[in-house]
Protein backbone atom coordinates (compact mmCIF):
# COMPACT_ATOMS: atom_id res chain seq x y z
CA UNK A 1 0.00 0.00 0.00
CA UNK A 2 1.65 3.57 -1.27
CA UNK A 3 1.49 6.57 1.46
CA UNK A 4 -1.32 8.53 -0.60
CA UNK A 5 -3.41 5.10 -0.14
CA UNK A 6 -2.78 5.03 3.25
CA UNK A 7 -3.40 9.06 3.78
CA UNK A 8 -6.84 8.18 1.62
CA UNK A 9 -7.72 6.17 4.16
CA UNK A 10 -6.90 7.88 7.36
CA UNK A 11 -8.85 10.49 5.75
CA UNK A 12 -11.83 8.46 5.47
CA UNK A 13 -11.47 7.02 8.97
CA UNK A 14 -11.39 10.25 10.27
CA UNK A 15 -14.65 11.49 8.18
CA UNK A 16 -16.39 8.44 9.34
CA UNK A 17 -15.00 8.40 12.63
CA UNK A 18 -18.23 8.80 15.29
CA UNK A 19 -18.60 10.89 18.33
CA UNK A 20 -18.85 8.72 21.48
CA UNK A 21 -22.99 9.46 21.77
CA UNK A 22 -23.31 7.76 18.50
CA UNK A 23 -21.07 5.14 18.90
CA UNK A 24 -22.56 3.88 22.26
CA UNK A 25 -26.14 4.52 21.09
CA UNK A 26 -25.46 2.04 18.06
CA UNK A 27 -23.65 -0.28 20.48
CA UNK A 28 -26.23 -0.32 23.05
CA UNK A 29 -29.27 -1.01 20.85
CA UNK A 30 -26.88 -3.75 19.09
CA UNK A 31 -27.49 -7.46 19.38
CA UNK A 32 -24.78 -8.69 22.12
CA UNK A 33 -23.49 -11.31 19.47
CA UNK A 34 -22.65 -8.59 17.20
CA UNK A 35 -20.78 -6.50 19.87
CA UNK A 36 -18.86 -9.56 20.68
CA UNK A 37 -18.14 -10.44 17.04
CA UNK A 38 -16.98 -6.49 16.68
CA UNK A 39 -15.00 -7.29 19.63
CA UNK A 40 -13.76 -10.36 18.92
CA UNK A 41 -12.10 -8.95 15.64
CA UNK A 42 -10.03 -6.60 17.40
CA UNK A 43 -8.98 -9.00 20.79
CA UNK A 44 -7.38 -11.20 17.56
CA UNK A 45 -4.95 -8.34 16.57
CA UNK A 46 -4.47 -6.18 20.14
CA UNK A 47 -4.79 -7.45 23.62
CA UNK A 48 -7.07 -5.52 25.54
CA UNK A 49 -5.68 -4.73 29.54
CA UNK A 50 -9.29 -4.54 31.28
CA UNK A 51 -8.38 -1.76 33.68
CA UNK A 52 -12.33 -1.85 35.54
CA UNK A 53 -13.62 -5.20 35.65
CA UNK A 54 -17.50 -4.69 34.39
CA UNK A 55 -19.64 -3.89 37.38
CA UNK A 56 -23.09 -3.03 38.55
CA UNK A 57 -23.36 0.84 39.69
CA UNK A 58 -26.36 2.83 39.96
CA UNK A 59 -26.68 6.24 37.85
CA UNK A 60 -29.19 8.78 38.33
CA UNK A 61 -31.70 9.67 35.42
CA UNK A 62 -32.18 13.03 34.35
CA UNK A 63 -34.83 14.10 32.41
CA UNK A 64 -36.79 18.08 31.26
CA UNK A 65 -39.50 19.57 32.58
CA UNK A 66 -41.55 20.20 29.80
CA UNK A 67 -43.27 23.00 31.11
CA UNK A 68 -40.62 24.81 33.19
CA UNK A 69 -37.54 23.64 30.32
CA UNK A 70 -35.16 22.77 33.61
CA UNK A 71 -33.95 19.80 34.75
CA UNK A 72 -34.73 17.36 37.49
CA UNK A 73 -33.65 13.55 38.38
CA UNK A 74 -36.42 11.33 38.12
CA UNK A 75 -34.92 8.42 39.97
CA UNK A 76 -32.16 5.63 39.73
CA UNK A 77 -31.16 3.12 37.05
CA UNK A 78 -28.82 0.16 37.62
CA UNK A 79 -26.12 0.19 34.84
CA UNK A 80 -22.51 -1.42 34.26
CA UNK A 81 -19.72 0.00 33.49
CA UNK A 82 -16.29 -1.42 31.87
CA UNK A 83 -13.00 0.19 31.59
CA UNK A 84 -9.77 -1.29 29.35
CA UNK A 85 -7.08 -0.14 27.36
CA UNK A 86 -5.11 -1.02 24.45
CA UNK A 87 -1.80 0.23 24.35
CA UNK A 88 -2.11 2.56 26.65
CA UNK A 89 -5.44 3.91 25.11
CA UNK A 90 -8.24 3.97 27.31
CA UNK A 91 -11.66 2.62 26.52
CA UNK A 92 -15.24 2.82 28.67
CA UNK A 93 -18.73 1.77 28.24
CA UNK A 94 -21.78 2.93 30.43
CA UNK A 95 -24.68 0.18 29.83
CA UNK A 96 -27.99 0.28 31.52
CA UNK A 97 -29.16 -3.30 32.90
CA UNK A 98 -26.27 -5.66 33.57
CA UNK A 99 -24.96 -7.43 30.71
CA UNK A 100 -21.39 -7.33 31.82
CA UNK A 101 -20.18 -8.99 28.42
CA UNK A 102 -21.45 -6.58 26.36
CA UNK A 103 -20.07 -3.75 28.12
CA UNK A 104 -16.35 -5.21 28.40
CA UNK A 105 -17.01 -5.72 24.51
CA UNK A 106 -18.45 -2.36 24.42
CA UNK A 107 -15.35 -1.19 26.00
CA UNK A 108 -13.00 -2.57 24.04
CA UNK A 109 -14.68 -1.32 20.82
CA UNK A 110 -13.99 2.03 22.23
CA UNK A 111 -10.44 1.36 22.67
CA UNK A 112 -10.20 0.71 19.34
CA UNK A 113 -11.78 3.42 18.14
CA UNK A 114 -10.04 6.04 20.36
CA UNK A 115 -7.04 4.51 18.94
CA UNK A 116 -7.78 4.79 15.61
CA UNK A 117 -7.61 0.96 14.80
CA UNK A 118 -11.05 0.49 14.73
CA UNK A 119 -12.13 -1.03 10.64
CA UNK A 120 -15.28 -1.96 10.93
CA UNK A 121 -17.12 1.34 10.71
CA UNK A 122 -19.26 0.02 7.72
CA UNK A 123 -21.07 -2.37 10.21
CA UNK A 124 -21.13 0.20 12.54
CA UNK A 125 -22.96 2.59 9.81
CA UNK A 126 -24.90 -0.77 8.43
CA UNK A 127 -26.58 -1.01 12.24
CA UNK A 128 -27.30 2.32 12.70
CA UNK A 129 -29.41 2.33 9.51
CA UNK A 130 -31.25 -0.89 10.34
CA UNK A 131 -32.24 0.46 13.60
CA UNK A 132 -33.07 3.61 12.68
CA UNK A 133 -35.31 1.73 9.58
CA UNK A 134 -36.98 -0.24 12.92
CA UNK A 135 -37.82 2.88 14.75
CA UNK A 136 -39.59 4.62 11.99
CA UNK A 137 -41.61 1.55 11.08
CA UNK A 138 -42.65 1.17 15.10
CA UNK A 139 -43.48 4.96 14.77
CA UNK A 140 -45.74 4.29 11.46
CA UNK A 141 -47.36 1.81 13.81
CA UNK A 142 -48.03 4.30 16.77
CA UNK A 143 -49.29 7.35 14.09
CA UNK A 144 -51.78 5.00 13.29
CA UNK A 145 -53.47 5.21 16.15
CA UNK A 146 -52.93 8.88 17.09
CA UNK A 147 -56.01 11.13 17.91
CA UNK A 148 -55.67 14.70 16.02
CA UNK A 149 -57.84 16.85 18.55
CA UNK A 150 -57.50 19.79 16.47
CA UNK A 151 -60.52 17.65 14.40
CA UNK A 152 -62.16 16.92 17.36
CA UNK A 153 -62.73 20.45 18.28
CA UNK A 154 -63.75 21.44 14.71
CA UNK A 155 -66.66 18.53 14.87
CA UNK A 156 -67.53 20.04 18.46
CA UNK A 157 -69.52 23.47 17.69
CA UNK A 158 -71.66 20.96 15.16
CA UNK A 159 -72.59 18.61 17.69
CA UNK A 160 -73.41 21.50 20.64
CA UNK A 161 -75.71 22.80 17.83
CA UNK A 162 -77.35 19.32 17.00
CA UNK A 163 -77.80 19.24 20.82
CA UNK A 164 -79.64 22.21 20.94
CA UNK A 165 -82.14 21.69 17.97
CA UNK A 166 -83.05 18.52 20.18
Amino acid sequence: MGQSEIKRDKVRQSEITMKKKRLTKILAKADRRIVSGLSAEIRETYKPVIVKEPGKTLAMIKMRDPVRQSLFYIGEVIVCEASVEIDGVKGIAVLMGDDAEKTLDMAVIDAAVNKGVFIDTDTLLELEKQQNDRVMRENAVHLKTMVNFESMDQEAPDDLAANKKA
